[in-house]
C-alpha cells in the first residue's frame, strides 16, 4: 500500500469517488458489486492502492458510466505508472511541488495568468534565484539551489519532443518588476521575447492601460486534462500550491482565463511591448 499517493494518483481517486457517488453508491454496495471488501474500495478512492485496468473498466460497468473518453482517460492515469523525474527531489522538497511537476508534465496544455511574476515555465535561471530567495522564511543557499534546478527542470515540457502548448497572460506589472535589478531583468524580457516566437507558446501582456480586469491579483496556473472534467488548477500561494478540481471551480477559472485573454494584446502587439520594455531598462 503506498504510504503517500502523488497528486495524480490522489485525483485517479477522486474521479472514483465521484462515479461511484453519481451512482448512487456506497463504498459497500460498491464493494459487494465486485466481490471485494468496503475498505478495498475506499482505499482505491483514496490512492492507496493501484487499479488494473481491467478493475477501472469493471467499476466503470458498476457505476454505469457510459462516457467512453471519461474511462479512456482514467485508464491512461491507472496504466502510466512510471516514476517521473520530480522523484528525486522525494526527500528534498515539499510534495505539493512534486505534485505540480507531475501534473504540468501529463497536461495536454496550459494556460496561466500572472500579475507580478513571470511565470514559472519562463523564468530565467537567475530570475527564478531572485524570486526564492525572497521566500519566507528565508531558504538555505542549498535550498534556494534546489528549487531553481527543480523549476528549470519543469521547463522541459515546453522543449520535449512534442511540447506541451501554453497560452500564458502576464501583466505589465511583472515585466517591470525587477527581481535582480536591470541586467537580470533584461536577460529575462529577451527571453521572453524568444519563447513567444514559438508557435505553441502563446504570451500575452495585459498593459497598466487596461485598467480593472477579472482575476486581477491572481496567479493562476491551468492544467488541461485528456478531458475537461479532469483539468486541474493551482493557485500559486505563498505556502505553496493549492489545487482545484471541482467541476464548478474548474469552469469558473475558464472563465477567468478566458476574460484576461480578451483583456490583453495580441501575440504581436505583447511582443512589440515586452521589446519597448527591455530597450528602455
Amino acid at each position: 500500500m503506498r504510504t503517500r499517493p502523488t497528486g495524480r494518483q490522489l485525483r485517479f481517486g477522486v474521479e472514483l469517488r465521484k462515479l461511484r457517488e453519481r451512482a448512487g453508491l456506497t463504498a459497500t454496495q460498491a464493494g459487494q458489486l465486485l466481490g471485494v471488501k468496503q475498505n478495498q474500495i475506499s482505499n482505491m478512492e483514496a490512492g492507496r492502492i493501484g487499479v488494473s485496468l481491467a478493475r477501472l473498466r469493471a467499476l466503470a460497468g458498476q457505476y454505469d458510466c457510459t462516457d467512453k473518453d471519461v474511462v479512456a482517460a482514467l485508464g491512461s492515469m491507472t496504466a502510466d505508472r512510471t516514476r517521473g523525474w520530480w522523484e528525486e527531489y522525494r526527500e528534498i522538497l515539499p510534495a505539493p511541488l512534486l505534485d505540480l511537476a507531475e501534473i504540468e508534465h501529463h497536461a495536454r496544455r496550459l494556460r496561466t495568468a500572472v500579475t507580478v511574476h513571470i511565470p514559472g515555465l519562463f523564468q530565467t535561471t537567475e530570475y527564478a534565484r531572485e524570486v526564492f530567495r525572497q521566500d519566507v522564511p528565508e531558504l538555505s543557499p542549498p535550498d534556494i539551489e534546489h528549487r531553481v534546478s527543480f523549476r528549470i527542470k519543469r521547463q522541459a515540457v515546453l522543449f520535449r519532443e512534442s511540447p506541451t502548448p501554453h497560452q500564458a497572460v502576464v501583466h505589465e506589472a511583472a515585466l517591470r518588476m525587477q527581481f535582480g535589478g536591470p541586467k537580470v531583468t533584461r536577460k529575462q524580457l529577451q527571453h521572453l521575447l524568444d519563447l513567444s516566437e514559438r508557435e505553441h507558446i502563446a504570451l500575452q501582456v495585459i498593459p497598466f492601460s487596461a485598467g480593472t480586469f477579472a482575476g486581477s491579483g491572481q496567479s493562476i496556473y491551468y492544467f488541461l486534462g485528456p478531458v475537461p472534467q479532469l483539468d486541474t488548477v493551482n493557485l500559486d500561494q505563498s505556502h505553496g500550491p493549492v489545487f482545484l478540481d471541482a467541476e464548478t471551480q474548474l469552469e469558473k477559472y475558464r472563465v477567468l482565463l478566458g476574460r484576461m485573454e480578451a483583456t490583453a494584446l495580441d501575440r504581436d502587439g505583447s511582443r512589440d511591448f515586452i521589446h519597448n520594455i527591455a530597450r528602455d531598462l
